[in-house]
């Protein structure tokens, strides 16, 4: 007899799937003169919660959409990215070829949010797929890792012994991601291994917010190579205080994505106030 866990799971499996058919999410028949979207979700998030909101706003601007919940464990999808990073990455990669496969095209766009931002960067790198894809936008991504809003200096306070005791916890409970992203995590060590982070034909455009209070210093998610586009939100609306979560859910990023999907980046929008974030 099936589990409560069991019966719970698919009936949030069947209103998700029900909610991408009513919101055109991974329709294959959907056609458009632009690349299939990828939109990839941060950590702990799913395919419906996260970029969901982009993702609708997206499609009504004419792009064809696709995500995936990757990174969640067996019998428990509601909450994604926890698995490491070298775990999730080729489920990511699987599904870039799958829409290439299925849409007929040549290439995709990725657009990627804190954690789905950074597998934007190392999927790309190390999974074989830097060919099928064209535009990155990558949204506050931990390139050069993240303090976790300082949470990982305590974790130095008594030296590496109490780092490695840290890891130990983070993957005791699950989140290998939450340690591969922080300091000397694996994830970080490897995509910053001194060859480039950008791969050839790709092309890279990095927002971030000056108040993301998550991606500490925010200035580490850029990446300074040739050809990479780093842009501050701030840069183009100054009056926008969103901070890293609200960065999924704001139109001023939403107009700037689309800005780095038609190639225009010079595109004036109408800035709005934005969500409030953690000013400094």
């Amino acid at each position: 007899m099936p589990s409560l866990r069991s019966l719970l799971a698919s009936a949030l499996l069947g209103a998700s799937a029900v909610q991408a058919g009513v919101f055109g999410i991974n329709d294959y028949s959907c056609t458009s003169d632009s690349n299939p979207v990828v939109l990839l979700h941060g950590l702990g998030a799913t395919y419906y919660e996260d970029l969901n909101y982009m993702q609708y706003w997206l499609q009504n601007q004419g792009y064809c959409t696709y995500s995936l919940t990757y990174g969640a464990y067996e019998g428990f999808p509601l909450v994604g990215g926890l698995k490491h990073i070298a775990d999730s990455a080729p489920e990511i990669a699987a599904f870039i070829k799958e829409v290439v496969e299925k849409t007929g095209k040549s290439k995709v766009d990725l657009v990627g949010h804190s954690e789905g931002a950074f597998q934007s960067l190392y999927v790309p790198k190390f999974e074989g797929v830097s060919g099928l894809i064209d535009k990155i936008a990558a949204i506050a991504p931990p390139t050069h890792d993240t303090t976790f809003a300082g949470l990982y200096n305590l974790a130095y306070l008594l030296g590496n012994l109490t780092r490695d005791v840290v890891a130990d916890v983070l993957d005791t409970v699950g989140c290998g991601a939450c340690d591969d992203l922080g300091p000397d995590g694996a994830a970080i060590v490897r995509l910053n291994d001194g060859n480039p982070i950008v791969q050839e034909g790709n092309k890279v455009t990095i927002i971030a917010s000056k108040y993301d209070e998550l991606v500490t210093p925010p200035e580490t998610a850029f990446v300074h190579e040739d050809g990479v586009t780093n842009l501050w939100i701030q840069s183009t609306c100054p009056l926008d205080p969103v901070g890293h979560i609200g960065e999924a859910y704001d139109l001023n990023v939403w107009n700037l994505v689309k800005n780095v999907l038609d190639e225009t980046p010079n595109r004036k929008f109408i800035c709005l106030l934005g969500s409030p974030g953690k000013k400094r």
